[in-house]
């Protein structure tokens, strides 16, 4: 964790000093690999940072990358207590029938949910998808209302869906931008549930089928996520990697085969990991500052962060970050636990690479008659 050498208190603002600057220019970056695809991102999952993109914001066909919003749908079902893995879910026509891949479960016999979601995550399987939507929202139009309420929710403003399977309809699409917010929560949110992802086979009704993500056979390092493929999305993969205390997330959308967008995917990873490296500055709850308060029944405030700080930078770049602390000026109580009071701003060599808000770590109530008296005074002298 970062720990301050001093702090200069100026009228609105107090500086943090993190590191000493270095006289040492900064190296340029080479530029990212050259990537035949549609769209394409390579984004930092901790700091959030973009390390690599072209046409990010493309509304294009999502194909079984959908499955990941499917997947992360159920999960939240899940975790909220309306189902259970141990549930018997009923196959209907309608999910037996369902065309594309599937994991070949039967019409009127009942499957755990848990096979269902391994069916769907890691054989790609449509039918699978279908008969966990019904079992969750009745109707796998009523599911797609759901997946559609989180993809609001996260922030994936160019994202529709319209079904569980990403089987092509012409309102159903989403970017590579997007497709990664879905990805980044689900390895968030769910870390009891995201190890499936990086299962290399699942058996069900005595039929073995594969995880077709190849590069769960060719680097150690990646542990998910998910391909698809239509005519009109070509080759897409999400891929994930953890290397060390760094993870990256890829996105490859509309290659022309399935090693295109192996070796795509590949490539974005290994330029991301060669060139750049992730540094947690400071912790959610950790105090950065005490400040004064005035007319509370404390006169100090803790101000710290609500989310931990994580910065992606060039490699071999850490000694010249500093960042400062511009905190609220005369901040009177009451103050309410998370307030915020002010911003953290870091900087490498003099460029902005992250900010956060500042907040308070504590509430404070106003203080009895005496103390708002007697700060009120000492404001009035000053």
């Amino acid at each position: 964790m970062y720990q301050p050498k001093r702090i200069y208190n100026l009228i609105a603002s107090c500086l943090l000093a993190l590191f000493t600057l270095s006289a040492n220019a900064a190296v340029p970056l080479p530029a990212p690999p050259e990537v035949s695809a549609t769209g394409y991102l390579l984004v930092d999952f901790h700091s959030g940072k973009v390390l690599a993109e072209r046409d990010a914001d493309k509304r294009l066909e999502p194909a079984s990358l959908t499955k990941i919003m499917t997947a992360y749908t159920v999960f939240r079902e899940l975790q909220q207590g309306n189902i259970s893995l141990e549930d018997q879910v009923l196959v209907s026509e309608k999910a037996w029938r369902t065309p594309g891949s599937r994991m070949f479960i039967e019409v009127g016999k009942k499957v755990k949910l848990l096979d269902l979601i391994k069916g769907m995550i890691i054989q790609s399987g449509n039918d699978a998808c279908v008969a966990l939507a019904e079992h969750i929202a009745g109707s796998e139009g009523t599911f797609a209302e759901l997946m559609n309420t989180h993809a609001t929710r996260l922030g994936m403003t160019m994202t529709n869906f319209v079904n569980s399977t990403g089987l092509p309809h012409e309102n159903h699409y989403t970017t590579p931008a997007d497709i990664a917010k879905v990805a980044i929560a689900t390895i968030g949110e769910f870390p009891e549930y995201y190890p499936w992802y990086k299962e290399k086979s699942f058996l069900f009704n005595n039929i073995e089928q594969h995880n077709r993500n190849k590069l769960l056979w060719r680097d150690n390092s990646v542990d998910g996520m998910k391909t698809g493929h239509t005519e009109g999305a070509g080759y897409c993969l999400v891929a994930s990697a953890l290397k060390e205390n760094m993870r990256l997330v890829s996105v490859v959308m509309g290659t022309k085969g399935e090693e295109a967008r192996a070796q795509a995917s590949q490539s974005l990873l290994n330029y991301g990991f060669r060139f750049f490296e992730t540094h947690q500055l400071y912790s959610a709850g950790e105090t950065l500052n005490r400040v004064r308060i005035w007319k509370g029944e404390r006169e100090k405030l803790p101000l710290g962060l609500n989310q931990d700080l994580n910065v992606t930078i060039p490699r071999h770049q850490y000694k010249n970050l500093d960042a400062s602390l511009e905190i609220d000026p005369k901040i009177m109580a009451p103050v309410a636990e998370g307030q915020p009071l002010g911003k953290v701003t870091v900087t490498l060599n003099g460029e902005p690479v992250s900010s956060a808000t500042l907040v308070s770590l504590k509430g404070i109530a106003e203080g009895n008659l005496w103390q708002q008296i007697k700060d009120s005074a000492l404001l009035w002298l000053e």
